[in-house]
């Protein structure tokens, strides 16, 4: 790369070359062993001869500041970093400049908007707390169960894809192959009929939610979203400046005769509430559905971890029984393959699928292609349906050991809310256990348990536990909750 050399005039070119160069090895920021441009390439670089430039090096490496290994190259001699630092007066001149504009900048720094101070600095979500595998962390899966040789070829074909192609910026809605494969998973287990343009592909969930709000919601308008609830949501809603109103659930879901009649949108999770588990009921549904299209509002449904259901039938999502071009469908491959992945989608209703593009591509235009692609090649291939199969029947093992437990030695002490799908299950605590004194109990014996008072926005919330399943293996499940049964009765006392 060039090397920053500021040459001015045409007077003493080799004495101003010097001084730079030495002045960089010498404070530092020429390293021991950082390779210069040749003799040649410099001499271009600053438009000068090249008899200049060499000699400026033959001085440096008379004087020890380089050394010259014959075949290589040109090099900073090792070693100089002990020198003491030099400062000319027009550093000591610079630094006393800056530390004049650092005083006044704190009484005039650049400031955000008031909403960001106050956002704490991390989301409240489970994560893990004990560097043990008897961790029941909620939203994480087995990553040591993905099938990366799979995967690897799937990633080597999208390469050679993209070998093949221009280096252009691509299309802001994602890689059509993704979008069809997304569209015909959701059409086969989702009943969610789509064209492959109808999807969007974003960097997860939470950036479909980001969009979702962006476009939707004003400074001061209402979003209304469960309580208890997702923290990711309720800040993303928060950040767009809107008031945020926690609608309570019961056994049915959101109960709709709670939601606010301002309500510009509203964030539900009908087929396994965040974070009790229980589905939103068909009646519900129909009746959420009537009040949106009264009042014009918005409806994100968000499908999480809709794809692992163990037991009765599958309720039709909101988006299915859509007919008023109400609902955006969101959906994320987080919990089906791994988090860091970071992919997601979500499928609007056809007015808002334009705005959703142009906010797509203002900010950061698109997601990574590569990954998309070697996603779309998982999918249409079919490996992406044969590691939910097989990850299905690793979650049930694992579900049925954790209601082994809660239903047998620890059925004193909790009182599960038994989902009919996803990867974590809740349980409320029964008296006179309190949250906080079962985990730190949990946590000294390295179990790693995780309470839902962070999910309300209730004052009082009832107590209560959220186990995830996702990364924890079966006998861990077993050996963990046998420690805990011993544990409780002395927490109790």
């Amino acid at each position: 790369m060039d090397i920053h050399i500021a040459v001015e005039g045409h007077h003493d070119l080799a004495g101003q070359i010097y001084r730079q160069l030495r002045a960089g090895i010498v404070e530092g920021r020429l390293a021991g062993g950082t390779r210069l441009p040749s003799t040649r390439d410099l001499a271009t670089q600053l438009k000068v001869s090249r008899k200049t430039t060499l000699d400026v090096f033959e001085r440096l490496l008379s004087e020890g500041y380089l050394s010259a290994r014959a075949g290589s190259g040109t090099f900073v001699a090792d070693g100089l970093e002990r020198l003491p630092a030099e400062r000319s007066a027009q550093a000591r001149a610079a630094q006393s400049s800056r530390e004049r504009t650092q005083a006044k900048a704190k009484a005039a720094a650049a400031r955000a908007q008031p909403l960001w101070e106050q956002m704490p600095a991390s989301l409240p979500l489970p994560r893990p707390s004990v560097p043990s595998p008897q961790d029941f962390v909620g939203g994480a899966t087995d990553k040591a169960l993905f099938p990366f040789d799979v995967w690897r070829r799937c990633v080597n074909h999208a390469l050679r894809t993209q070998a093949r192609g221009p280096g252009t910026y691509r299309d802001a809605a994602g890689e059509q192959e993704l979008r069809l494969a997304i569209s015909r998973y959701l059409a086969f287990n989702r009943a969610v009929a789509s064209n492959w343009e109808d999807v969007i592909v974003t960097q997860g969930a939470q950036h479909a939610l980001d969009l979702m709000a962006r476009i939707t919601l004003r400074p001061g308008e209402v979003a209304a979203l469960e309580d208890p609830g997702y923290p990711p949501a309720l800040a993303c809603f928060k950040a767009t400046g809107a008031r945020v109103v926690p609608v309570p659930v019961d056994s049915q879901g959101l109960i709709v005769s709670k939601l606010p009649d301002k309500a510009r949108l509203v964030y539900v999770t009908p087929s396994h509430q965040f974070p009790l588990g229980m589905p939103m009921s068909l009646e519900r549904r129909v009746e959420l559905l009537e009040w949106a299209q009264k009042r014009g509002a918005v409806i994100i449904e968000d499908d999480y971890d809709c794809e692992y259901r163990f037991e009765g039938r599958p309720m039709e999502p909101l988006k299915s029984l859509d007919r008023a071009g109400l609902v955006a469908y969101v959906g994320t491959f987080s919990k089906t393959i791994f988090p860091e992945l970071r992919v997601g989608y979500v499928v609007p209703p056809a007015s808002l699928y334009g705005p959703l593009v142009k906010a797509r591509q203002i900010a950061d235009w698109h997601g990574c292609t590569l990954t998309q692609t070697a996603l779309a090649s998982f999918m249409l291939n079919g490996d992406f349906a044969k590691h939910l199969r097989r990850m299905h029947k690793i979650y049930a093992a694992r579900r049925t050991m954790l209601l082994d437990h809660l239903h047998g030695d620890l059925a004193p002490w909790f009182e599960p809310i038994v989902p009919t799908a996803g990867i974590h299950m809740a349980a409320r605590l029964r008296a006179p256990l309190t949250e906080q004194a079962v985990v730190d109990a949990a946590r000294e014996a390295s179990i790693g348990l995780y309470g839902l008072a962070p999910f309300h926005r209730h004052a009082q919330p009832r107590a209560g536990l959220m186990f995830g399943y996702g990364s924890i293996a079966v006998e861990h499940i077993d050996a963990a909750l046998t420690t805990l049964a011993a544990l409780l009765p002395r927490v109790a006392h």
